[in-house]
């Protein structure tokens, strides 16, 4: 079950009592408040209190977007047990089973038409109730490691915005360590009141006020089902990708289909250690450059047929 400490309270010693000021919600089953005590109550009652509900600890809303995700969001929904004090889910009216999956872990489903990837975020980061904000996709997961790193964290009000953390992918049976997907650091933990998801098309910004300090802990990340999926996720991107392209009125040239998608195949292949990663590096780094190729074809298909492409509403 989800922790579900909502606290705000302060603990002062003094003397031989304690002033405990309180005005929470315990965890399910203790109770629904706490009593308010007065100068001389037991110090070491005063003490287990504070032991027990982690007086000072900083509290987190999960955030994740979803459409069709029934078979990939339940394992992070299941990340995010003891981490995160709520958790929000914005669904693009899905499909399939997402929606009832969601409300199994949360009573925070909402339903939202799709406009963009910054826009889906920032609406969600809204519904949040706590100062910080775990930001999720449906197809990742919270490593053991990350998961005890934010819990130690948690134990006190961090002197930062945010925090990054490496990013590890699972693709055709093994973990990616080269190939330019690692350790391709995200920030994914920050204040709601610092950071603003930026980005109309594809490839969202988070922009952070702040300092922004490093966790070592991954983030593993489920992307692609097989090659097939990759491919169809590259198709999809592509036409966003030309999109974004066309409303900054570039223009495909010979060297955008010939030259740099061979570039992009040795960038990832050699100089970021693709090879390193086998069959699976291999294919990688061909998708990449494929991606890019087909991104600019379709660009040119875009002007030759004098289509207007309106960047998406605000």
């Amino acid at each position: 079950m989800f922790d579900q400490t909502y606290s705000r309270y302060a603990v002062v010693k003094k003397g031989t009592g304690c002033f405990f000021y309180a005005n929470c919600r315990l965890r399910q089953g203790f109770g629904e408040s706490l009593p308010y005590m007065k100068k001389g109550a037991c110090p070491l009652f005063c003490a287990f209190l504070a032991n027990y509900v982690n007086i000072g600890a900083m509290e987190i809303s999960a955030v994740i977007i979803t459409f069709n995700e029934e078979k990939r969001l339940e394992p992070a929904l299941q990340s995010l047990a003891g981490v995160a004090s709520e958790i929000i889910v914005v669904d693009s009216f899905s499909s399939d089973g997402t929606v009832k999956l969601a409300r199994k872990y949360t009573k925070e489903v909402f339903q939202r038409q799709w406009i963009n990837f910054a826009d889906q975020k920032n609406f969600a980061n809204n519904k949040a109730s706590f100062p910080w904000i775990l930001s999720l996709d449906a197809d990742e997961r919270l490593s053991p490691e990350l998961r005890e790193e934010i819990l130690q964290i948690k134990n006190g009000e961090p002197d930062c915005s945010a925090f990054s953390m490496p990013r590890k992918v699972f693709y055709l049976g093994k973990w990616i360590r080269h190939s330019g997907w690692y350790p391709d650091r995200k920030i994914r933990l920050f204040r709601k009141d610092k950071a603003r998801w930026e980005g109309e098309y594809i490839h969202e910004k988070l922009i952070v006020e702040g300092k922004i300090q490093k966790l070592r802990g991954v983030i593993h990340h489920f992307t692609y089902r097989n090659i097939s999926d990759h491919l169809t996720r590259v198709d999809k991107f592509s036409d966003l990708g030309a999109q974004k392209l066309y409303t900054q009125k570039k223009k495909c040239r010979l060297y955008h289909l010939v030259f740099l998608p061979i570039f992009r195949f040795a960038k990832s292949f050699f100089l970021k250690g693709g090879f390193l990663d086998g069959y699976a590096g291999f294919i990688i780094s061909v998708l990449h450059g494929y991606a890019i190729f087909v991104r600019y074809a379709k660009l040119r298909e875009i002007w030759k047929k004098g289509e207007r492409i309106e960047p998406f509403p605000d």
